[in-house]
């Protein structure tokens, strides 16, 4: 086999291995999210990862290869770095733990991205534009999840900063003066 297309099927067969894991992960990570749209984010991401393992056995065939999956180590830290997270998350402050498994998920995208990015390179190398295809439709895919991820966190982090700041001042700062005016007083920190 010659070397390009041994070191696209070594990619091919860490990748379905890693997509193995996330199909087990994600549901975990349904149950912690606690916002709706992050709920619903990393359902419709299930979904994807099952089309993505379907389209990984089908370029395994194009190639004319088994779709062996060989052991992601990378992959298995960022799912147990997940784990920690939810368990770490449980009893925090809804916002907090939703950010945390934002950024949790969002490692797991840059990885699956830059995986993606690889094999599809590696394809259009050796001139298997079908594959090539099939490995540009899934990259899209991630790289959607990860926007939607920023899209999803952006609102929070906003909502987590003035959490923290009416956390750490006293909202009764304006006043009436005694001629009738308004006068401000300075925003004293609580205790």
């Amino acid at each position: 086999m010659p070397q390009i297309k041994e070191l696209l099927v070594d990619q091919l067969q860490d990748l379905l291995h890693a997509e193995g894991q996330l199909l087990a992960a994600l549901p975990k990570m349904v149950e912690a999210a606690n916002h709706p749209k992050l709920k619903e984010g990393f359902e419709k991401h299930l979904t994807q990862t099952q089309s993505h393992v379907e389209r990984l056995q089908s370029i395994f065939n194009l190639l004319g290869e088994e779709a062996r999956p060989k052991p992601c180590k990378a992959m298995m830290g960022l799912v147990a770095e997940g784990e920690e997270t939810i368990q770490e998350s449980k009893g925090k402050d809804p916002l907090s733990a939703d950010l945390a498994l934002i950024a949790a998920a969002q490692r797991v995208e840059h990885y699956e991205i830059s995986a993606y990015g690889t094999a599809r390179c590696l394809a259009r190398q050796i001139d298997e534009i079908d594959c090539a295809k099939l490995l540009s439709h899934t990259l899209g895919e991630e790289e959607s999840t990860d926007h939607l991820l920023t899209l999803i966190a952006d609102p929070l982090l906003q909502q987590l900063a003035l959490d923290d700041m009416d956390a750490n001042t006293d909202l009764e700062t304006v006043g009436v003066g005694a001629e009738g005016g308004s006068s401000r007083k300075k925003a004293s920190p609580r205790k």
